[in-house]
């Protein structure tokens, strides 16, 4: 015989983190959180409570990407008539949702992927966190989530990964995982910006891409399904721009290919590696390096790695920073690149190195690239990343570990 269990009102705080909101006009809905005079995040009212049970730290050789976190959360909420909640580090648990939900419903769901690293000394410390930060705001905006101030957001993950610190691997690419996450909550299924939200922040121990060395990836240009398109959203970090990109994956794993290079249009012009910024170096008649990669023109995330690699390498060629074992100049440029460019490099020879680049693996080197029924083979190297790949990967682990003095190492404690 079933069990009757009655609760008083809505009988379940939507977000977890407040009460049922009654529903907004029309002309409420239509304001940008930004033209309310409400309460925005205020780090000098965090509330900190602690785990009493803390979890035994895995060995590091142990850990899978994403499947371990950490003792505590931080967590806050907007709502259109009260702003923005206190901020709460709290012990990691499950959240409570209004099953019509907006996230659930309309997907708009944000999230920022940062790592923290410990320096010789044992301090943690971020790598670029203002990069990821802005990211996070633009994305935010594009759909219409409730916007936050985006410093006070940073002021708070610092906090969050002292209280954790200790779950920061103490070997060399290893680092933990942060993962903002904004979630649209307003309860409704109307088709409208949602006007309440869920801010959380989750930690997770990671280890390096490639424990055993780097393995160069093999690749099918997608010629179907494209991942993002004029006007689209794929310039921004959105949980909606990831799950159409899981079928192709599964059929490109079907034909032995690791990974899609996905295209646009006629021309075949190259966009992204899986979810990686796509680069290509090639030989100039003058001996010189050419680092290429797609523009941002709107298909294309801005990677922080993607910018660091292009900041790094006009650095070497410029010889203020010089990578360490790399002689040739490296000369950056950010211009479209077609299949049929690719297959020129290749067939002329000039074609060196192909990598992807990304928070999670930094530098991922690329073997070989399937195109119209045959594969076009990169160059191979030993230890698996070419010259210009390890440089690169290198000096931002470096970077990030403090061992190279850096202004984009930021510690934590500051």
């Amino acid at each position: 015989m079933a069990t009757i269990t009655h609760l008083n009102g809505n009988g379940v705080k939507p977000n977890g983190h407040g009460v049922h909101a009654p529903p907004l006009s029309k002309e409420a809905q239509a304001l940008d959180s930004s033209d309310l005079d409400l309460p925005d995040i205020d780090p000098s009212k965090l509330t900190i409570t602690l785990a009493n049970d803390l979890k035994p730290l895995p060995p590091p050789e142990s850990l899978v990407f994403g499947q371990t976190m950490t003792d505590h959360m931080l967590i806050m909420s907007f709502d259109p008539t009260t702003g923005w909640s206190a901020p709460e580090i709290k012990p990691f648990g499950p959240l409570s949702l209004d099953p019509a939900s907006s996230c659930f419903q309309y997907c708009p769901n944000v999230f920022e992927g940062m790592k923290a690293y410990l320096d010789p000394e044992g301090r943690p410390r971020l790598f670029r966190p203002d990069l990821n930060m802005d990211r996070f705001t633009k994305s935010t905006e594009r759909v219409a989530l409730p916007t936050f101030n985006a410093s006070a957001l940073l002021e708070l993950i610092k906090k969050l990964v002292s209280v954790d610190a200790r779950w920061i691997p103490k070997k060399r690419g290893y680092s933990l995982y942060i993962r903002p996450t904004l979630l649209g909550t307003r309860p409704g299924l109307g088709v409208a910006a949602s006007t309440h939200a869920l801010l959380y922040v989750l930690l997770s121990p990671t280890g390096p891409y490639f424990p055993s060395g780097f393995k160069p990836v093999s690749l099918l240009a997608s010629e179907d399904a494209v991942r993002s398109w004029p006007g689209g959203t794929g310039g921004f970090k959105l949980g909606l721009n990831y799950a159409p990109c899981f079928q192709p994956q599964r059929q490109a794993a079907k034909r032995g290919y690791d990974q899609l290079l996905w295209l646009l249009g006629e021309e075949r012009r190259i966009c992204e590696v899986g979810q990686m910024n796509f680069f290509v170096v090639t030989q100039r008649e003058d001996g010189d390096l050419d680092l290429l990669t797609p523009p941002l023109d709107g298909t294309i995330l801005p990677g922080i790695t993607r910018n660091s690699c292009l900041q790094l390498a006009e650095a070497h060629t410029t010889g203020r920073e010089p990578l360490d074992t790399l002689k040739e100049k490296l000369h950056p440029s950010e211009r479209a690149i077609t299949m049929a460019d690719l297959l020129n490099f290749s067939n002329s020879g000039t074609l060196l190195e192909v990598f992807g680049a990304a928070t999670a693996a930094v530098i991922t080197p690329v073997g070989r690239i399937g195109y119209n029924g045959s594969d076009i083979h990169i160059p191979t190297y030993e230890g698996g990343l070419g010259p210009v790949g390890r440089n690169l990967y290198e000096r931002i682990v470096d970077i990030q570990e403090g061992r190279y003095k850096h202004e984009w190492s930021v510690l934590c404690s500051e």
